[in-house]
C-alpha cells in the first residue's frame, strides 16, 4: 500500500513539472546561452599577432644599419624603388597611418602553425588599444581596438595562436630612449636613475593592463564561441637593441657613438638599459602570463651580439653588403646623422631581427605548454635561433 500510494503521488508531480517545463521555452534558452555555442567557422586555421610595434613589424624597412645616405644606403633600404623610396614596399597600407606592419614581421615569419596569418599589432599601441570598447578600450591611428578586430577574425578562421606584445608603450619606453639620448648629446648628464624611477611608478599599471588584454582576448573568443583549449595565447617580453658598455665597439667619448653608431649613450645607462631594465620588465610579464595561466616567450636575450653598435656587429658600407650574420638586427637611432626613414622606426628589431622572432615563435609552437626563453646562435641567421626552458 505504501509503495502504491507514493508512485501515484510522484507520477502527477512528474507531469506537472515536465508540463511545467515545456510551456517556459525563454526560461530553456536561457539556461542554453549559458555556454558559449561550438564555433561553427570551418574558415582556414589562422595564426594571429597583437600588441605593439615590437610585433607589428616597426623597422622591417631595414637590412642592418649603414652611415650611407642616399640611393639604397648600402643595400640596407628595402623600401629603395631605384629612383626614391616607398615604405609602403614594406608596410603596405600602414604606412600611412604609422602602424607599421611590415612584410617580415614575426607573425610573417613563423611557418608551420596555421594556414593563414593576420597581424592587428600597431606601432605605438597601448593596453588601451588592446582591450575591447565595450570594457573601455580605445580606438588608435583610426582602428578599433584590437580585441574588437580579433572578433571578426576569429569568426571567418579558426585561430589556432594569439601572440601577444604589449605593456611597453604603458611604461614609456619611447621617452626613455628619448630621454637618454638627450642625456648623452645635451646634457652630458646620466639618465638610468630618473627613469627608473618613472618606469617604477607606471609599472603596476602598466602590468594590470597586461592581464586585462589577455582577458579581454579570452572574452572575444568564448564569445566567438572558442574551447578554451581549441587556441593557444602567448604572451612575449622585449629584446634589448643596446649592448652593455663592455660590448660596445665605440668609445663613450668622443661622436663616434653619435655620428657613426646611431647607440647615443652612457656607459652607465647603456648597462642599466640591458641588465636591470629588459630584465625586470621581462620578469614582470613572465608574471602575468603566469597569473593568467598563458605560455610566455622570453626575448630579453634575442639579440645578444646583435645590438646597435656591438663588437660582434658591423654597418654595411659601399662594398660591403648587409649581412644576417654580421649585420645588426636592431634600428639605430637618428641622430646626428641624415635622417633615414622614420624616427619612430629606432630601436626596434630589423628586418633580421624579425626574421629571428619569428623562428622563434616556430620554436615555441612546437611546444605545447611551458615557458621558454629564445636566443640566437653566434655568427649564424635566424636558423640558429634556439629556446631553452624559463
Amino acid at each position: 500500500m505504501l509503495e502504491r500510494r507514493t508512485s501515484t503521488k510522484r507520477a502527477p508531480r512528474t507531469k506537472r513539472l515536465l508540463a511545467a517545463l515545456l510551456s517556459l521555452p525563454l526560461c530553456t534558452s536561457g539556461l542554453l546561452a549559458v555556454a558559449a555555442p561550438a564555433h561553427a567557422v570551418s574558415g582556414p586555421t589562422a595564426s594571429v599577432t597583437m600588441g605593439d610595434s615590437y610585433i607589428s613589424g616597426e623597422a622591417g624597412r631595414w637590412m642592418g644599419n649603414s652611415d650611407t645616405s642616399s640611393g639604397n644606403r648600402s643595400g640596407t633600404d628595402r623600401a629603395w624603388t631605384g629612383s626614391g623610396y616607398d615604405p609602403t614596399r614594406v608596410y603596405g597600407s600602414t604606412a600611412s597611418n604609422g602602424c607599421d606592419r611590415s612584410n617580415s614581421a614575426e607573425v610573417t615569419g613563423a611557418t608551420g602553425i596555421a594556414q593563414s596569418t593576420v597581424n592587428l599589432a600597431c606601432s605605438g599601441a597601448t593596453t588601451a588599444n588592446v582591450i575591447r570598447a565595450a570594457d573601455g578600450g580605445q580606438s588608435f591611428k583610426g582602428e578599433a581596438p584590437q580585441a574588437d578586430q580579433l572578433a571578426t577574425v576569429a569568426a571567418h578562421n579558426t585561430v589556432k595562436l594569439i601572440t601577444l606584445s604589449i605593456g611597453g608603450n604603458d611604461l614609456g619606453f619611447s621617452d626613455v630612449i628619448t630621454a637618454c639620448a638627450k642625456d648623452y648629446v645635451v646634457w652630458y648628464s646620466y639618465c638610468h636613475d630618473d627613469q627608473q624611477s618613472a618606469i617604477d611608478a607606471k609599472m603596476d599599471a602598466a602590468m594590470d593592463g597586461v592581464g586585462r588584454s589577455i582577458d579581454a582576448i579570452r572574452t572575444v573568443m568564448s564569445a566567438d564561441g572558442y574551447a578554451a583549449g581549441s587556441y593557444r595565447i602567448v604572451l612575449q617580453s622585449y629584446p634589448s637593441p643596446i649592448p652593455r658598455s663592455s660590448e660596445n665597439r665605440y668609445s663613450e667619448s668622443g661622436w663616434s657613438r653619435v655620428n657613426t653608431g646611431g647607440c647615443p649613450f652612457w656607459d652607465a645607462d647603456s648597462d642599466w638599459a640591458r641588465d636591470t631594465m629588459v630584465p625586470e620588465v621581462s620578469d614582470r610579464l613572465a608574471a602575468v602570463a603566469a597569473d593568467r595561466g598563458v605560455q610566455f616567450l622570453d626575448l630579453r636575450d634575442l639579440l645578444q651580439g646583435r645590438e646597435v653598435c656591438s663588437t660582434a656587429t658591423a654597418l654595411a658600407a659601399s662594398g660591403s653588403a648587409p649581412s644576417a650574420t654580421t649585420s645588426e638586427w636592431a634600428r639605430f637611432v637618428d641622430v646626428g646623422m641624415t635622417t633615414q626613414g622614420a624616427v619612430q622606426e629606432s630601436m626596434h628589431p630589423n628586418y633580421y631581427g624579425q626574421l629571428a622572432l619569428g623562428r622563434c615563435l616556430s620554436l615555441l609552437w612546437a611546444q605545447s605548454q611551458g615557458n621558454y626563453a629564445c636566443r640566437n646562435t653566434p655568427g649564424r641567421d635566424a636558423s640558429g635561433m634556439y629556446l631553452n626552458a624559463s
